[in-house]
């Protein structure tokens, strides 16, 4: 049986090792699953479900310490971020459990023609059918409880396969799964190459592919997805962040610290690109700046650590030439701009980038916030809608027609108003549009879009 070890990003030491599945057992898999889905008689009533859930939620509650460790030591987010995400793990099941409850069809109205008299008809849910699950990196237990426990939930047998960098986040939610009663069949990990993960998301037997990760390689499995199989990707974005002359700046700094340098910056909405009014710009640029320079970086494993390493060396290689580029084209370094041994980069605010700085026109995902200063909110406006993604994005200001203006005009799929763009809690929808994505996450809307409505329309002489 073939074995891969999973290192730590901060030194590269090993700290496990998973099952690598090959081709054949990768396709086991989804056959598995799809007999386990067209067996209509061995589908799992929503009472199962529910009771399978709960022991999840006993399971993790009881193993909080034990997953916040192994969280971290593969994906490198810091102790303190780790047990947060395991907490949130453990409450998306819960959201699920309780969408349950509400998970429900409608009365079809009938009798109101004359064609439609003498009946009634109600639509009601039905699973989808088998969900192929390929995740990210940079929140490996998270991602995988929002991608598999909305299908266990609608009642899809599901089928992750999650990042090679951070597999054993998923293959332990799919054991625990298993210890809580599920049976077998209804939830896998593979760990597999890219042509295994591709017919995962490319079978005709996979009914929902919920893809995280990059737009190449999101936008070509929904173009090899089958006939009929429902796609929802979500990719990355440039985060903008507009801040009137009015926004509390004493309120504003810390959360846009956290938005920016949270897990180093490795996060789809992260704070990258702040578009501050001319009067306050230095104010501002200094301040984020001094916030900046003193987070502690270091281990993710330290409690201490607020800034942990960035996923593999090569990320800090290509963030630190991203950053020497801005530098070249008349980027100014407020703070940070090196890189901290191999695998860890400064927190690095960078003053007035050049619109054509790859800091300014991709995704950095890295530890790097840019602020530009602006004339107008039309200006910033515009400047903030010149990129090709829509992800969330936000504004800080206290007058409510401005607020008002900039939610309705910037290209994106939420804005926060005083609040960075980074948040989020699991019931609400969260996802991209345009470049950034397809459809939307959220637990309740990945259980609605892992079900099918079927209709029942009942003719009867006596109605």
């Amino acid at each position: 049986m073939s074995k891969i070890d999973v290192t730590s990003p901060f030194d590269g030491k090993v700290v496990g090792s998973v099952k690598f599945n090959t081709f054949e057992e990768v396709e086991a898999a989804i056959d598995l699953a799809h007999k386990t889905f067209t067996n209509k008689d061995g589908w799992l009533p929503k009472y199962k479900r529910v009771e399978i859930l709960e022991n999840v939620m006993k399971i993790m509650s009881s193993q909080v310490e034990e997953l916040t460790i192994l969280c971290a030591s593969e994906g490198g987010k810091p102790y303190i971020d780790s047990k947060v995400e395991i907490l949130r793990a453990i409450n998306g099941i819960k959201i699920a459990i309780e969408y349950l409850s509400v998970f429900e069809g409608k009365e079809v109205a009938m009798g109101h023609t004359n064609t439609s008299a003498n009946r009634m008809a109600y639509t009601f849910k039905e699973p989808i059918g088998v969900v192929a699950a390929i995740s990210a990196f940079n929140h490996p237990f998270n991602l995988a409880v929002h991608q598999v426990i909305p299908a266990i939930a609608a009642g899809c047998p599901v089928i992750i396969r999650p990042a090679t960098q951070t597999p054993m986040s998923a293959v332990r939610l799919v054991e625990i799964l298993e210890e809580a009663g599920l049976p077998k069949g209804w939830a896998q990990a593979v760990v597999c190459d890219r042509k295994g993960g591709e017919l995962l998301s490319t079978s005709p037997k996979t009914a929902f592919l919920t893809f995280i990760g990059s737009g190449s390689v999101g936008w070509y499995l929904n173009s090899k997805a089958s006939d009929g199989t429902r796609v929802v990707l979500e990719h990355g974005g440039v985060a903008p962040v507009i801040v009137e002359a009015d926004a509390d700046i004493e309120d504003m700094i810390p959360a846009l610290a956290k938005g920016g340098f949270y897990h180093a910056g490795q996060v789809c909405v992260s704070v990258q690109r702040v578009f501050v009014q001319e009067s306050i710009c230095e104010e501002v640029a200094s301040k984020l700046a001094t916030a900046a320079s003193k987070l502690i970086v270091g281990n993710q494993l330290d409690p201490k650590t607020e800034v942990g390493p960035l996923i593999n060396n090569a990320e800090v290689d290509r963030v630190e030439e991203w950053v020497n580029e801005a530098v070249s084209k008349g980027g100014k370094i407020l703070t940070g701009g090196k890189r901290i041994g191999a695998s860890c980069f400064e927190p690095t605010v960078i003053l007035n980038p050049a619109e054509d700085a790859l800091v300014s026109t991709k995704e950095v995902f890295g530890p790097v916030v840019c602020i530009y200063s602006y004339k107008t909110l039309d200006e910033a406006i515009a400047r903030a809608n010149q990129l090709d993604v829509s992800f969330q994005a936000a504004v800080f200001t206290k007058n409510i027609d401005n607020a008002l203006k900039t939610v309705k005009r910037l290209n994106a799929t939420a804005v926060m108003v005083n609040d960075h763009t980074a948040f989020r809690v699991d019931w609400m929808p969260f996802g991209g549009a345009k470049v950034s994505g397809l459809g939307m996450g959220g637990i309740p809307h990945s259980m609605n879009d892992m079900s099918v409505e079927k209709m029942m329309v009942i003719k009867s002489s006596v109605l």
